[in-house]
């Protein structure tokens, strides 16, 4: 019988650091494959993904539909399944929550990049953009990073106070801001997670400092300034998820940049790439490839 589990379900098959270890083996696994996911652009602005990816034991499939027009609304902008199937008898063993799926593997690729690539992981860290990316990064930072200062940035100010209460409720201190851009200079830690409709981050940051850039996965999205990214580039290093990013990364690519020459996290991982001294930004734009370390981790 195929396993079909809610979002609480799928959670708890997906805890972080096993997440995140995984996202390292899947990384050193020449087995994977990722074909190209399909974006077709529905009536109304919302999108529907289709995005396979395989092993030598696993295949997957996530459906979801992406519909901006949804926030505020009480529905969720992410909606659909993950598909996992047994590659040698082409049963299907599970069916995890797509929405689940996507925040907790989108979250450990962050907290995954900030443990290999982040000068000082010390934090504090600043969360611009509170919700449903922006916990479970603030989730993932705590169990892996052993995050204890948070600050939350957003213009839901609702949001930013319930978001506040959970990292409290996780042994997190946390404070909210009005302005993302007046709170960087104290943070060697930032992620964003914003519907990336348009900049939130154009303030310079300190000289350790770590940005994970989530928001944005087409060409129209942003949430760093091009003058932003291009002191990252000119002044620090650039990593981006995979090589996707090359006609995926809006922030840098609005910024004129050359994608292609940025390292992976393969190349990370494959390279043994070592920390930098100074500033870093990661790009992530996302990819099936994480969705299969998480039915890995979950069929485990």
């Amino acid at each position: 019988m195929t396993q079909l589990l809610n979002a609480h379900q799928t959670a708890a098959r997906l805890p972080w650091r096993a997440l995140v270890d995984e996202i390292a083996r899947l990384l050193r696994d020449g087995s994977v494959e990722v074909p190209p996911r399909l974006v077709q652009a529905l009536p109304g602005g919302g999108s529907l993904f289709v995005m396979p990816a395989l092993d030598s034991r696993v295949a997957i499939t996530k459906l979801i539909t992406f519909t901006p027009a949804n926030a505020g609304t009480g529905r969720p902008a992410i909606q659909g399944d993950v598909v996992v199937f047994d590659v040698a008898t082409g049963q299907r063993q599970l069916v995890l929550d797509g929405p689940t799926v996507t925040a907790r593997r989108t979250a450990a690729v962050s907290a995954f990049a900030a443990q290999r690539l982040a000068p000082d992981t010390q934090g504090p860290l600043l969360v611009v953009g509170a919700g449903v990316q922006g916990k479970a990064h603030l989730e993932a930072f705590a169990e892996v990073l052993n995050t204890r200062e948070v600050v939350i940035a957003s213009r839901g100010a609702a949001s930013a106070q319930a978001l506040a209460l959970h990292a409290q409720s996780l042994g997190v201190q946390a404070r909210v801001v009005q302005d993302a851009n007046a709170a960087i200079a104290d943070c060697s830690l930032t992620v964003t997670c914003t519907p990336a409709s348009g900049v939130v981050l154009d303030a310079l940051p300190r000289k350790d400092a770590f940005i994970s850039a989530v928001g944005a996965f087409t060409p129209q999205m942003v949430e760093l300034s091009p003058g932003l990214c291009q002191h990252f580039a000119a002044q620090g290093t650039v990593f981006v998820d995979t090589a996707d990013a090359l006609h995926e990364a809006g922030d840098l690519l609005q910024a004129g940049l050359d994608v292609s020459r940025f390292a992976t996290l393969a190349d990370v991982v494959r390279q043994d790439i070592k920390k930098p001294a100074g500033l870093v930004l990661f790009k992530s734009c996302g990819w099936a490839g994480w969705d299969l370390a998480a039915a890995r981790v979950a069929l485990a």
